[in-house]
């Protein structure tokens, strides 16, 4: 062992003020002291990446370089540290002449353990040379996403980053990133030179059960702006005392600004955040919002990055980010405390194009097509997202590899709880002749729709709507039009967007988007190959039958022992009460039924059961057991 790995506890204690490691921290940094010396840690936004190497640099000899692209969060990283007592420094385009040299003069000297540089800067052919002169014991690369072309938020700067850690020849690297699916993973370790069988992977702390995840579709901006101000009334309660704060999340610049209004005009502490704001407003902002004299911060994606408060109490999305892996970074901000919280993504048919039309048109002008195509079917994952049948959180998980964390089913997200009611309505298209056929005739009238108008137009000409748009256009003439007129135009409008997310249609990226089929969309509506759709939820009335067969649903079957039933309640509370959540994020109600009905005596057993996925049997599995081998038959 490393005369050094005895001081990482003592470090963290000392230097941090923390009493303990979480797991898969300790297991990045004994990796990175004293294993295999490579490391990739991806773990969600607030989850403790940074520790990973401001530790190890403070316990080794030498200057550790930390490449990171955002500027406030190097100054407040190197604020944060040097009242520690750990000597460090940022360089950064916003530093004047004078006082870039004298830095730059004091690395030389050695004065520093750790070095915050932008990734622009290292371009400098120059500064890399003089950074190799320090030998540095280690270089860590934060948001490491952005290195990769397939990923969300790819930066050429990054692109020269494999280059630098040649040069530099640290004999230790670490990159760390917030969101990486398995595809980004393997290009993070491509570019960086990070041979896979030398290289520790750790993937941790995705799962967030504490946060209620929601989506709602409308094409109503009336109904999306009261679900909106409804999600802040319920988490923060009332303006004049707000239990923590909230940020909402908008498309476009001028939409904070009109969002950020109706909000102030309800009452809240509220300012918009965006690029185009200058830099002492945005500064002025993240000030007010972290010392909490700001309740609500209305932003593009530029907000976020590096705010360390953890009493967000809800992260609403009024129009549709950009991808998965931005949405799970933005509405991960919420909850960090480990208390209840809650993300509202509130989508309209009208994202789709207005994203289209944003891959389209870069801050530096058009897009590459290959880029411009891989941002579309990152929007088109976070569509899939939109209309998941099953649990949100593990949607998620999976989507980042994170196979060990899912949870069988969170039991709280909006998908589980409609579940818990009684299913969702719809199934797998291709079961039934009926339901294939229906997307085979919205196949059809996108296809006789030969570029004449947008969504909406052949959404109405498909339910058989009559009007003079229509007429002009000479959609009442297609022998397409009416085709699905036992739907309503909302339900064939939902149908279309699901065919758009299913890859049988795409659309234009012009101003007015137009939507086409694809190679796969014509050969699904020739019937050459299967319909693999899953339909929008059917209108269905709540007759009086109905609801007393939700009612019927909620009472104990006849197979399930009511007493094991309520002995196993009494140990989910116990167990609640133990780790300070709420009951419903041990297990739910439905999950407890059946393990009283099964009653299983094995982890293995209990793995069968609705709602027990891994993490919940590795925390709360044997109690349960437990309870279950007490009862007496």
């Amino acid at each position: 062992m490393q005369p050094f790995m005895s001081d990482i506890d003592t470090a963290l204690r000392e230097r941090f003020g923390l009493t303990a490691f979480r797991p898969w921290q300790r297991e990045a940094i004994e990796e990175l002291l004293d294993g295999r010396r490579k490391v990739v840690v991806i773990a969600p936004t607030g989850g403790g990446k940074s520790l990973c190497y401001q530790l190890p640099a403070s316990v080794l000899e030498g200057t550790s370089i930390v490449v990171s692209p955002l500027i406030a969060l190097m100054e407040d990283q190197v604020r944060a540290l040097t009242e520690r007592g750990i000597e460090a420094t940022y360089l950064a385009s916003t530093l004047d002449a004078d006082e870039l040299e004298k830095r730059e003069h004091a690395i030389a000297e050695g004065r520093y353990r750790l070095v915050y540089v932008a990734p622009e800067r290292l371009e400098s052919a120059w500064l890399v040379d003089r950074l190799a002169r320090l030998r540095p014991p280690l270089v860590a690369i934060d948001e490491a996403h952005c290195i990769s072309q397939w990923g969300h938020d790819f930066r050429p700067s990054y692109l020269r980053l494999g280059e630098v850690v040649e040069r530099l020849q640290p004999s230790r690297v670490i990159a760390c990133t917030a969101t990486a699916t398995p595809i980004v993973r393997r290009e993070i370790q491509a570019r960086l030179g990070l041979d896979s069988d030398r290289t520790a992977v750790i993937l941790r702390g995705f799962s967030r059960p504490n946060l209620h995840l929601a989506v709602v579709e409308s094409d109503s901006s009336t109904e999306r702006r009261k679900l909106m101000l409804r999600a802040l009334r319920d988490a923060l309660g009332v303006p004049a005392e707000p239990k923590g704060g909230a940020i909402v999340y908008a498309a476009t610049r001028r939409n904070t600004e009109k969002v950020a209004e109706a909000v102030a005009r309800a009452g809240w502490r509220a300012e918009p955040y965006h690029a185009g704001l200058s830099a002492a407003v945005r500064e002025d902002v993240n000030r007010r919002f972290a010392n909490r004299t700001l309740d609500v911060v209305v932003a593009t994606n530029a907000f976020g990055m590096g705010i360390d408060r953890p009493d967000l109490r809800t992260v609403v999305h009024v129009q549709a980010p950009g991808s998965v892996e931005a949405y799970y970074q933005e509405v991960g901000r919420a909850g960090r405390d480990g208390q209840p919280a809650h993300g509202l993504l509130l989508t309209s048919s009208g994202d789709l194009g207005l994203r289209r039309r944003l891959i389209g048109f870069s801050g530096d002008g058009e897009l590459a097509p290959e880029r411009a195509q891989q941002q579309w079917r990152l929007f088109l994952d976070l569509m899939r997202y939109v209309e998941a049948g099953s649990c949100r959180h593990d949607f998620i998980l999976r989507y980042f590899g994170d196979e060990q964390e899912t949870l069988g089913g969170c039991g709280h997200c909006d998908v589980c709880e409609r579940l818990e009611q009684g299913g969702e309505e719809g199934a797998p298209v291709g079961l039934c002749d009926d339901e294939a056929l229906l997307v085979r005739k919205a196949l059809s009238g996108v296809a006789r729709n030969q570029g004449r108008s947008g969504l909406t137009a052949v959404a109405e000409m498909l339910h058989g709507a009559e009007n003079d748009r229509l007429r002009r256009l000479g959609l009442t003439n297609l022998t397409t039009h009416g085709l699905l007129r036992d739907h309503p135009k909302a339900w064939v409008l939902a149908l279309l967007r699901r065919l758009i997310t299913a890859g049988l249609v795409d659309i234009t990226t012009g101003e007015f988007p137009i939507p086409f089929l694809t190679a796969s969309g014509v050969a699904v509506m020739k019937g050459d190959e299967p319909v693999r759709v899953l339909l929008p939820p059917a209108e269905r009335a709540r007759s009086r039958a109905k609801k007393k067969e939700r009612r019927l649903a909620r009472e104990i079957p006849e197979n399930v022992d009511p007493a094991l039933f309520e002995r196993l309640r009494a140990t989910r509370l116990d167990l609640a009460r133990r780790k300070g959540v709420p009951a419903y994020l041990v297990c739910h109600d439905r999950t407890l039924l059946e393990i009283a009905a099964l009653k299983p005596s094995s982890l293995e057993a209990l793995a069968e059961v609705h709602g027990m996925g891994p993490a919940r049997i590795e925390s709360y599995g044997e109690p349960l057991l437990e309870t279950v081998n007490a009862h007496a038959p």
